[in-house]
């Protein structure tokens, strides 16, 4: 199964729509949101093209091919106009070989690991950094953010192919980092 991955839209149209595009042209079966949904949060900027009514209209047709986790910025309000479920913390993954550890990362991350096993993958947005570090019992994964990348890093997602993991540039699909595990 291929999955895209994908955080932090924070209410972006433009970066959602550029993020779907990018989820057809992958050929995903499914997508993978690891929260902040349409919220754009206290300690960001406006994104381009905020407009949290249109990322609804662009998310919810798509409810049968999303997997989705809660964000600090997702709220029960977003929930009643979202048609796909967004209210939990964390998401277990059974990739083939793999377990995967899906979670927006305020809670549990890198400095905070949840209840993982030894050779489980770690996989959260939040930082809006891009990240693979491969720990002494963990792999810890985060695709960046789709609409405010931090540290320099660009608009980018993440796509799991199998045991393959290629983070890609949101703008031109290019894969500037990868994972094999």
């Amino acid at each position: 199964m291929r999955l895209m991955v994908a955080s932090d839209i924070h209410g972006s149209r433009y970066y959602c729509q550029s993020m779907i595009e990018a989820f057809q042209r992958e050929e995903a079966d499914k997508l993978i949101l690891l929260g902040d949904i349409l919220y754009h949060g206290p300690r960001n900027d406006l994104p381009r093209e905020y407009a949290p009514k249109e990322v609804i209209a662009l998310l919810n047709p798509l409810k049968d091919r999303i997997l989705c986790v809660r964000g600090n910025c997702d709220t029960e309000v977003d929930q009643m106009v979202l048609e796909f479920p967004i209210m939990a913390d964390y998401a277990i993954i059974v990739n083939g070989a793999n377990t995967i550890y899906a979670t927006h990362g305020h809670k549990y991350n890198e400095d905070n690991l949840p209840p993982i096993q030894s050779g489980d993958i770690l996989l959260n947005g939040h930082t809006h950094v891009p990240k693979c570090t491969k720990h002494s019992n963990y792999v810890y994964m985060n695709p960046g953010s789709v609409a405010i990348p931090k540290e320099g890093s660009t608009h980018s997602y993440l796509i799991i192919d199998g045991n393959e993991y290629s983070w890609k540039s949101l703008e031109d699909g290019a894969t500037y980092l990868s994972y094999h595990s």
